[in-house]
């Protein structure tokens, strides 16, 4: 008897429709076909040990299995329940009358009880595109799967409750969540704020244009100036995710594996701060079987990298890429995946070896030398990517020690989200760009064009800091932002002073 099932791979963050055929005749072998991998190969004693603990046997006769389309890879143990029912189903154990409803997938414990899958929010999208009635997901991944309205969610515990579902003897509750409610409901809460800060107006405001345009920043201070703190109240400011980005951001997140249990969707912008020894393939993504990077896992939020020059140079050099084509591709020898990496970098250092360089109160013991080879660490390429490079100075003991709350982050984030507003209206025709940072040539000079005495502005500040054509396209998209902030239809030579300031480590003097 020939049955199909239907499971799906999943490839870079969206999933293909995997057709399952069990076929079962007469005799006592078992054969798996169609590019399956080593887990795959193994859910073979998985799946009879979960059916005899549950009362049932697998069929004794000879049973094919082709996992179409064949020349996709199918990779880990998410397959074992399909699998199951297929086999169950050949051998007339279950119904069949209502397979080819449902697209279903999950990982057999050795009891029968379902254990959570990596991609359940791609895989019922996907079931929703092509018409499935529904989707059969363990417990633990259904509200995740429940993202999509428009689709039956199950979930289940142990594949009897399956068996008994597809056999008519029970009734499976389907997962309802309340996407919207959900989403707004949580947009507004965080830990941290602006509020707790004292004094560092300079760099806050440096933090609002930034947040503002989506521009890439550079803290460098000295040790305990208030970088980190700075750095990690940054989403406060943030405009909120819309649908759309929440939807992308979690499907990421999902591939990945990395939501919480019961988890839906991702309503705050990510936060991502890996380690300075983190490796290239964590930073970018990729390994035998590819997965998400942390770039790609701060799509549509912040990448933070503290200590700048303690990571490896080459995990800092790939970074080039993505900040200008936003996206990264993995390549291998038999496949190509591709993975947003949309991200704001936020990246904190020292300016020496010693910490002190510039300090207003402390020496630095280091010679010219070491401090500009500690800077050299950091390439011209990737710094001219970043379009603020803004110095912390340490808070002096009046401000400290003021009771006086600052500016809350709610009160600065209103202005952000005018701000982004405004660039959403001039850029709505033009698809993929949504804020200044993502302005091309092209664009900048229609929108961000400075009248005769800002050109004289930017001429002396190009020579006097020999300044690259990257960062004077930069300087005048940050001078576009400033000029949104002000709700400024021109660019002001105001404007383009403020954003020139903000080119600190293009001084001359910098490291002596």
């Amino acid at each position: 008897m020939l049955i199909k099932v239907f499971g799906a791979a999943v490839q870079g963050i969206d999933a293909t429709l995997i057709t399952i055929e069990v076929n079962s005749s007469r005799g006592c072998m078992f054969y798996l076909v169609g590019l399956p991998d080593s887990a795959v190969k193994e859910s073979h004693q998985r799946i009879i040990s979960a059916l005899q603990v549950n009362g049932y046997r697998i069929p004794t006769s000879n049973i094919v299995i082709n996992m179409a389309p064949a020349d996709i890879r199918k990779e880990g143990s998410a397959y074992d329940l399909p699998l199951a029912i297929g086999m169950l189903a050949a051998g007339e154990v279950i119904q069949s009358d209502k397979l080819n409803r449902y697209l279903m997938m999950g990982e057999l414990s050795l009891d029968g009880s379902l254990q959570p899958i990596k991609g359940a929010l791609p895989i019922a999208i996907k079931a929703w595109e092509l018409g499935f009635e529904g989707v059969i997901v363990p417990r633990q991944n259904a509200r995740e799967a429940a993202v999509v309205n428009k689709i039956k969610v199950y979930g289940v515990e142990n594949i009897k409750e399956v068996i008994e579902f597809f056999n008519g003897e029970q009734e499976l509750t389907p997962t309802i969540v309340d996407t919207r409610e959900e989403f707004y409901a949580q947009q507004s809460n965080f830990d941290l704020d602006f509020a707790d800060v004292k004094g560092q107006e300079n760099v806050k405001r440096a933090l609002e244009v930034a947040s503002a345009g989506g521009h890439n920043i550079l803290l460098i201070g000295a040790p305990g100036s208030g970088k980190s703190m700075l750095a990690k109240r940054f989403p406060s400011i943030l405009p909120p995710l819309s649908l759309g980005e929440s939807l992308e951001t979690t499907k990421i997140h999902s591939v990945a594996g990395r939501l919480q249990e019961n988890a839906g969707l991702i309503s705050k912008r990510p936060f991502r701060d890996p380690h300075h020894t983190i490796s290239t393939v964590a930073m970018t993504g990729g390994g035998s079987y590819p997965q998400p990077g942390e770039i790609s896992l701060a799509h549509n939020g912040i990448l933070f990298l503290d200590e700048l020059p303690e990571f490896n140079r080459s995990v800092l050099e790939v970074l080039r890429q993505p900040l200008e084509d936003r996206k990264i591709t993995i390549s291998r020898v038999k496949s190509n995946v591709e993975y947003p990496a949309s991200f704001m970098l936020v990246a904190s250092m020292n300016p020496c070896p010693c910490g002190y360089y510039n300090h207003p109160t402390k020496a630095c013991v280091c010679s010219p030398g070491q401090v500009q080879k500690y800077l050299n660490r950091i390439s011209g390429p990737l710094l001219d990517r970043i379009d603020l490079q803004i110095e912390v100075v340490p808070v002096p003991f009046e401000k400290m020690s003021d009771a006086r709350p600052g500016e809350a982050s709610a009160v600065i984030r209103e202005r952000v989200i005018h701000a982004r507003r405004i660039q959403e209206n001039r850029y709505a025709d033009i698809p993929g760009i949504y804020c200044n940072a993502q302005m091309s040539s092209k664009l900048l000079s229609l929108y961000a064009r400075p009248d005769e005495k800002g050109l004289t502005l930017l001429k002396t500040a190009m020579n006097r800091l020999n300044l690259s054509a990257r960062a004077y396209d930069r300087i005048l998209k940050v001078a576009r932002t400033i000029a949104d902030l002000e709700n400024s239809e021109l660019i002001q030579s105001s404007h383009l002073a403020e954003a020139i300031g903000y080119r600190n480590l293009d001084r001359e003097d910098w490291a002596g």
